[in-house]
């Protein structure tokens, strides 16, 4: 159900800004409100919250109850038929609400083409709402952190079992597919993003998308796992190894551990998002691998996979108790290999501790 007090915090930080209304595709903004998850469509639907406190929506009839249900009877509502488009219903809205002609914040739940759409047919001045409620979701409230936890704990479970399933012969797409019917018997939701299960070269690719690579009798296999929970969501990589690893993979991996750990060593309450990035990013280059850590080091998680805060140079927010965020180093050496860990870490008023209770040293299968 739609929380009031976050709208009406929504609608302060507009007034604030001089912006008179935000539009609220569908996505995690407004799942995060409302629990509304509509899936993408491209039918023109969403939330409109106005810099005066009211708000509407506007959604197809195809639609209608589920976004009455998330959002309320009493929540004015502007419904369109497949044969009129949303062109009518928006238009009568626009005109109720004294919107034309005004600025208009939409976040990236809003498909481009509609945004244009609206501009052009209403001459509203477009203005970007990315991060609009970044400052409210960044700080997770007690009920948020068990929900994360409780998602890590079905992943960690899924991925412990799949590692006596992993055999040579088998495709990544094999693999993948018995860790998403793992994920289902623990009790997960759904998948929380693309699941990537990658063999030793194709693990070079951080967000490598195949899964026709064969797993061969001394291999390696980075998985990159994570599943929903109550619309939350965990994130976990762990690199194992398909019999005895190599010296020159050994050290490798040592150098991404000793980077994981002191990144997690780094963080604390003050400390700027940008030196955790540094403390580890700093392991890596002094190991001479500086080149092949070509990504941030981590990413704000919640209702989405990516969020603030971002864990990465040039990002001087300091970090705050209940914040949560992957920590992700990784070396990718192009068309030989990739080794990655990763750390989902809760910030507390002393330090930070890991939802992930899966070990981090070299696993041999």
């Amino acid at each position: 159900m739609l929380d009031k007090n976050k709208v009406q915090e929504i609608s302060k930080n507009l007034q604030s800004r001089g912006i008179d209304a935000f539009l609220l595709g569908p996505g995690d903004d407004l799942e995060y409100l409302s629990g509304l998850k509509t899936g993408e469509c491209e039918r023109f639907k969403g939330l409109f919250v106005l810099g005066d406190g009211r708000y509407f929506y506007v959604t197809p009839y195809l639609y209608a109850e589920e976004f009455e249900a998330a959002l309320g009877k009493e929540t004015p509502a502007y419904m369109w038929e497949d044969k009129n488009w949303f062109y009518p219903a928006l238009a009568q809205a626009m005109d109720d609400y004294g919107l034309n002609g005004k600025k208009l914040a939409v976040n990236y739940g809003v498909r481009a083409v509609d945004a244009i759409e609206i501009a052009d047919r209403h001459g509203v001045k477009l203005l970007n709402g990315w991060h609009l409620l970044d400052k409210m979701r960044i700080i997770k409230s007690p009920s948020e952190i068990e929900k994360l936890e409780k998602a890590t704990q079905i992943s960690d479970e899924a991925f412990k079992e799949l590692l006596g399933f992993i055999k040579p012969g088998m495709t990544e797409g094999e693999i993948r597919k018995k860790l998403l019917e793992l994920f289902e018997k623990h009790g997960a939701d759904e998948p929380a993003f693309d699941v990537i299960v990658a063999q030793k070269e194709n693990a070079s690719k951080p967000h490598y998308n195949g899964a026709k690579g064969v797993i061969r009798e001394r291999d390696l296999v980075l998985v990159d796992f994570g599943c929903r929970y109550e619309s939350y969501c965990s994130d976990t990589t762990r690199t194992v190894f398909v019999g005895e690893p190599t010296e020159e993979e050994k050290e490798l991996y040592d150098v991404v551990l000793r980077a994981q750990e002191a990144g997690e060593a780094a963080v604390r309450p003050g400390v700027p998002a940008e030196e955790v990035d540094r403390a580890a990013r700093r392991v890596i280059e002094e190991a001479g691998y500086g080149e092949y850590f070509n990504t941030r080091l981590g990413h704000g998680i919640g209702v989405a996979i990516h969020e603030a805060p971002y864990i990465m140079e040039g990002n001087k927010m300091p970090l705050e108790p209940g914040m949560t965020f992957s920590i992700e180093p990784g070396i990718y050496i192009p068309g030989k290999i990739g080794i990655r860990i990763e750390n989902v870490v809760v910030v507390t008023k002393d330090g930070c501790w890991p939802l992930s209770k899966l070990p981090k040293g070299i696993i041999v299968l």
